[in-house]
């Protein structure tokens, strides 16, 4: 073991006057500029290589344990003789502080000629003294680097906690665009949990993003074109009404799209069963068909027809929901449901819509600007934006027939009965085939998402471009994306397909099957008598109606994102609503247990910014700034991987070590020094806990 310990480090700052925190906002990527930056806090001036990462330059501006891994490269590589991109990258923080915060695995270096665990002992004794670490240990193959705790409180705790911070951000993404489709729901339809899942995970997708320099262009994709509509104009021509839908838009459209839909389906029954017995009839009449065969479709025959009766009844019935004075009130007409009367004038409407007939499509704007306002709202709850509202009708004619004839050109497509397909087999075996035009000359959903995808080029001329799509179209967005490639679109290579796991049993405590608006409801409610248990803090809340609400959704948003998001979870209202464990409620109640902190003490913040931070032995307080200089790190990992469930668990992490604090680092009856440090601390993650919080589109409570 090297122990680096030097008296510099162990000085008071009095030695070392702090510069104004406004030095700290002038921050410099440059090397010299930042080790000299180091020496102006009391350190001895570091060597720093600043070598590329693997999200590019690293951050040693803004990125505490970037500026050590600057440090360890470039003295490691010296006494290597490796290369310091192989360095770099090689270096992996820890879970556990016991083993350095940093490990490096020897092998990772690809070294030959000696044994790892020899080579490790070999780095670690030769490994230069520094005033940015305390030790450097060989333990088996690996070397563990141990930070020097007085160097991070220094230069951490000022950069959070200086006005106008953007601690955690990166400029990894400066110069660059890209585009974040999610949300997508279907117009007239209330939100469900697919949509829900959606939205969240690519609201943070598209912050996260933000934060990290990128220009993002957020676009939901609305269901917002198709025969459904046509069905949806039958039903409200019928028995719609202009009071329920100006009051509550979606959920009168959906009632009505689901009592025409019930009468579109038995029809449909009704006449596939009548379309059996003809067929069967005719096939009867043959007389080159075994007596098996015959049997079989006798059997088949007979009971189409003793089903008749009962299908009838029900086309009818659910016909006279639609219109109280449809002819057949009074009679048992079968023959009239054979042409399926609701599905002809269904898809004429449609048919009217698609040859721009005014008056069809001015029905169809009005559910769509009316659904479009309603989800505004919901979005407005969610902490969700959105640059652009496009959807399924905004895609030209011209940019989809431009990607057929490009496809046919290319000779991809063949004709089946009329229809172009493309058989992706020679080129991805597992993608099948795919539909690209009906007989009929209509575009289906790969036609108009290629359509979609090559018109946002040109309007926006994106680096990337993220769907954030469910895991059951897995398939549709592969073939999607080799059909870009196949095209020899230049782009085709910066898709991505953000994919996650179903809800299962999102419902009402009742066990009502339900929508967002309703559940988002329920957990205000119950938020809202937790609350009131407590009489005391409930009288501090100038506004509990509000906190209820912002607790409620924090209760559903963290549930959905606490896991991995490939996988399916379940939704559980009594884990959801807990103050206990990891739950949006627990995150909520440490983030206000802190502003608490922070009201009684009282002190400036710039105050905090020049404490004396030598005062800060205790281990729960370096494992509490260790984690915290983690955060840069987070969120260029959660955008590696897209994954909300990186930053969550690191805001769990951080709570829960801020909890063993609080027994430890006592603020209140300190002596003025001591508790303005300690305080600093508590601040300091009250800060990036609260960005971490905002980042996963929750809004932070400061009494609860």
């Amino acid at each position: 073991m090297r122990l680096l310990t030097t008296a510099l480090r162990r000085r008071s700052p009095a030695f070392f006057p702090r510069p104004p925190f406004s030095f700290f906002r002038k921050m410099s990527s440059d090397v010299d500029a930042l080790a000299d930056r180091v020496q102006a806090l009391g350190f001895g001036k570091p060597a720093l290589l600043n070598i590329p990462g693997q999200a590019g330059p690293l951050n040693l501006a803004s990125n505490p344990v970037d500026l050590f891994r600057a440090h360890i490269t470039a003295l490691l590589h010296p006494v290597t003789g490796v290369a310091p991109e192989i360095i770099a990258p090689a270096l992996e923080t820890t879970l556990l502080p016991e083993r350095g915060d940093f490990v490096l695995a020897v092998p990772r270096l690809r070294v030959k000629g000696a044994k790892p665990d020899e080579l490790a002992e070999k780095w670690a004794s030769a490994f230069p003294a520094s005033d940015l670490l305390s030790k450097v240990v060989a333990k088996g193959h690996f070397v563990q680097f141990f930070f020097n705790p007085l160097v991070l409180y220094r230069m951490t705790i000022p950069q959070i906690l200086e006005p106008n911070s953007t601690f955690g951000n990166s400029t990894v993404g400066n110069g660059k665009r890209i585009i974040v489709e999610f949300s997508s729901p279907n117009i007239a339809k209330p939100f469900h949990a697919g949509h829900l899942r959606s939205t969240i995970i690519g609201g943070f997708i598209s912050s996260l993003h933000e934060r990290l320099g990128y220009e993002v262009v957020r676009i939901n994709y609305l269901g917002d074109w198709g025969k459904q509509f046509g069905l949806l104009a039958v039903g409200f021509r019928s028995f719609g009404s202009e009071t329920e839908l100006e009051s509550d838009p979606i959920n009168h459209l959906f009632r009505v799209y689901v009592t025409v839909n019930s009468a579109h389906s038995a029809e449909k029954e009704l006449a596939d069963a009548l379309a059996l017995i003809d067929t069967s009839n005719t096939s009867l009449e043959a007389s080159d068909i075994s007596d098996e065969a015959r049997a079989e479709l006798t059997k088949k025959r007979d009971e189409a027809q003793a089903s008749i009766p009962a299908l009838t009844k029900a086309a009818i019935d659910a016909a006279l929901v639609l219109d109280p004075n449809h002819p057949l009130k009074d009679e048992l007409d079968t023959e009239y449901f054979r042409e399926r009367p609701i599905d002809t004038e269904a898809k004429a409407y449609f048919k009217a819509m698609e040859d721009g007939d005014e008056a069809a499509l001015a029905l169809w704007k009005r559910f769509r600007e009316l659904s479009i306002s309603k989800y505004t709202k919901t979005y407005e709850r969610l902490n969700i934006r959105y640059t652009e509202y496009s959807g399924e009708s905004q895609i030209s004619n011209e940019s989809m027939q431009f990607v057929i004839d490009l496809l046919e050109k290319k000779n991809l497509l063949y004709v089946d009965r009329g229809a172009k397909l493309i058989d992706f087999k020679p080129y991805a075996k597992k993608l099948g085939k795919a539909l690209i035009q009906k007989s009929d000359g209509t575009s289906l959903y790969l036609t108009r998402d290629l359509g979609a995808a090559l018109e946002r080029y040109n309007k926006y001329k994106f680096d990337k471009m993220i769907y954030v799509v469910a895991s059951q179209q897995d398939l549709h967005l592969a073939q999607l994306f080799k059909l870009m490639e196949l095209c020899d679109f230049p782009w085709a290579k910066n898709m991505q397909h953000v994919n996650f796991g179903m809800v299962q049993g999102m419902s009402t405590r009742k066990g009502t099957v339900v929508f967002l608006d309703t559940i988002l409801e329920e957990t205000k409610q119950a938020m809202h008598e937790v609350m009131k248990k407590n009489e005391a803090k409930y009288d501090q809340v100038e506004n509990p109606d509000e906190v209820a609400d912002l607790v409620g959704i924090s209760a559903v948003m963290i549930q959905d994102m606490a896991a991995k998001r490939v996988n399916n979870y379940k939704f559980d209202w009594s884990r959801m609503l807990s103050f206990e464990g990891d739950t949006g409620p627990y995150l909520q109640y440490a983030h206000s247990r802190l502003c608490s902190v922070e009201r009684r003490a009282g002190f400036s913040r710039e105050q905090l910014i020049n404490a004396n931070f030598d005062l800060l032995t205790e281990p729960i307080a370096q494992e509490l700034m260790r984690i915290l200089a983690q955060y840069p790190d987070v969120l260029l990992n959660a955008a590696r991987t897209s994954e909300p469930s990186t930053v969550v668990s690191f805001l769990f992490k951080l709570t829960h070590t801020v909890s063993s604090c609080y027994n430890i680092l006592w603020v209140a009856g300190q002596e003025e020094e001591l508790a303005i440090a300690r305080l600093a601390l508590y601040s300091s993650a009250r800060e990036v806990l609260n960005r971490g919080m905002i980042l996963l589109g929750l809004t932070p409570v400061e009494r609860m």
